[in-house]
């Protein structure tokens, strides 16, 4: 049983409505594609035109010139086709000149009017969900008039918000997008792709209907806040039947939110225009972008929305689900390199200084054959700082003065001190004779901890991202008042070797400190922490 817009689509193929499946993917140039677009793709283009053998475009909605760039477009289209969409890319822009016929149509059939309206004066005779509209004095100009005004702003004798184009509805109608809504407004401002072939721009409610019809849209799949605009959108195509007698049909679904994430584009932008973020791709950032120099796969994240399920109610999802998706492929596929984060020295002192030991098989899971790397030891070691407390808590676990525990896949030792404080701390250890990966009788360790040879590593920088916003407390709504400090943590560490070899974008399991991938963007060895090792998400029953 398919979700309700798979019946919708099934009932239309059915009954004949259509033979085929044509979806498309509207996306506005004046930013980056975000994860919530990322649900648009997966409905328009995976779950229904690709399920059905149809096709679905990728159509850009550039009709704001002020806010539309080139550098979108390009961002867009890499990110689309990165996620798995394959389809013709269309332009909005390239139908102005269609649009502007269907606009002239509506006059001609007394269905729209120009009007000399301030936006203040319109929306105080807009009425409210209890009281109709006021009809503008200019609602009833002659035909031939409202022609010539029209001719008027397109030729550019009108300044900007002196004229408007409406649509001739209904004042009183209880669907306030029904009260003559404006659909083409005076604007003076270059388009990145027309020039300044136009200076009057039709809106998103007005062209996208007729976008639709001129491609041939069967099915224009949105999501769920455009539902109130559905009547708007079918007074469209049911007036212009003189041009394009097959009508699209819309339905919505619900928006793609997540906890403590940021799904508003313009807010996104503002954080990058700030320099409160490095940039769209910044790890921390719900773009694709992002996501894919955090170290997200296009499966992790088709399989998160998957999860998620379409439907028509408003949710959040918990952004640990998306982390159990990605977490399930790098368990997989990752492979394993131990690498210490906040480094302090360990020395082993009843070894030379020439000592060098071990090698071990490591078994990558999902390999038909084990993945074999030789890990050295010698007695200069690294360790994590808080593997070691001079005056431990309760319950401590690892390198104390007299405890006893096994390195990672390698030998027993026994902390017998240290030296130096802080950063510059030395733990003094013995290691046990015999006891390199396997047990030792009348010896247990108390805890296992990674470590990486002092003599045989590289100097790697680990990036460890949190979210941007802080959880909602119930009181701060305003993004700026959520904002998380803590959420990129930056430390100076040491890793194997092996991690030269890794090229940008390989993710690699990091022993206890989670998955990281190699950034993409830093010329060193710059890991992002994609997700930690321990999967916290628990579906709800």
């Amino acid at each position: 049983m398919g979700n309700f817009i798979e019946e919708f689509i099934e009932a239309d193929l059915k009954s004949g409505r259509t033979d085929h499946v044509l979806t498309r993917i509207p996306p506005e140039p004046n930013g980056y594609l975000h994860i919530g677009h990322a649900k648009s793709i997966y409905i328009n283009y995976f779950m229904t035109a690709k399920k059905y053998g149809g096709k679905c475009n990728l159509r850009f909605d550039d009709t704001n010139p002020e806010k539309e760039d080139d550098e979108y477009v390009s961002a867009i289209i890499r990110d689309a086709k990165w996620l798995g969409w394959e389809g013709e890319i269309k332009y909005a822009s390239d139908y102005f000149q269609k649009t502007y016929e269907c606009a002239v149509l509506l006059i001609k059939k007394g269905l729209a009017y120009v009007d000399d309206i301030t936006p203040e004066e319109m929306t105080a005779k807009r009425g409210t969900l209890t009281t109709p509209g006021i009809e503008s004095e200019c609602r009833n100009r002659p035909i031939e008039e409202n022609l010539e005004l029209f001719e008027k702003m397109k030729s550019g004798a009108v300044a900007d918000g002196e004229l408007c184009l409406r649509a001739k509805i209904d004042m009183a109608s209880p669907n306030i997008n029904m009260r003559d809504p404006v659909i083409y407004k005076v604007l003076h401002a270059r388009h990145y792709r027309q020039g300044d072939k136009w200076c009057i721009y039709p809106l998103y409610d007005f062209a996208h209907p007729i976008q639709d019809a001129i491609e041939g849209v069967t099915h224009s799949l949105c999501s769920i806040e455009f539902e109130n605009h559905r009547p708007l959108y079918e007074w469209v195509t049911d007036n212009i039947k003189e041009f394009f007698p097959f009508s699209p049909i819309q339905r919505e679904f619900a928006r793609l939110n997540i906890e403590r994430t940021i799904m508003s584009k313009r807010y996104l932008k503002k954080l990058v225009d700030e320099g409160l973020v490095d940039g769209w791709d910044d790890p921390r950032m719900p773009t694709l972008c992002g996501l894919r120099r955090r170290g997200y796969t296009p499966s992790s994240i088709l399989n998160f929305i998957e999860a998620a399920g379409v439907s028509k109610a408003d949710s959040e999802c918990a952004p640990e689900m998306l982390e159990a998706s990605i977490r399930a492929e790098l368990n997989i596929s990752a492979h394993r390199a131990q690498a210490v984060l906040n480094p302090i020295k360990l020395k082993i002192i009843n070894r030379d200084d020439n000592w060098s030991d071990v090698s071990y098989e490591e078994v990558l899971p999902g390999l038909e054959q084990p993945l074999k790397r030789e890990v050295t030891i010698s007695n200069e070691l690294f360790i994590e700082a808080d593997d070691y407390s001079a005056d431990p808590p309760p319950k401590y676990k690892r390198l104390t003065e007299g405890a006893v525990i096994r390195l990672k896949n390698s030998y027993i030792v026994k902390c017998v001190g240290h030296e130096g404080e802080g950063k510059d701390t030395t733990v003094i250890c013995e290691v046990l004779d015999g006891s390199n990966g396997v047990d030792v009788e009348g010896v247990k360790a108390k805890g296992v901890i990674h470590w990486v040879d002092a003599k045989n590593c590289v100097d790697i920088e680990a990036r460890i991202y949190d979210y941007l916003l802080l959880p909602f407390d119930g009181i701060h709504e305003n993004f700026a008042d959520r904002m998380n400090p803590n959420s990129l943590k930056i430390f100076y560490g040491k890793g194997e070797k092996c991690l030269l070899d890794a090229s940008k974008g390989t993710s690699l399991q990091f022993v206890r400190n989670g998955y990281f991938v190699r950034d993409i963007n830093s010329s060193g060895l710059v890991f992002n922490r994609i997700v930690g090792l321990k999967d916290s998400y628990k579906p709800k029953s």
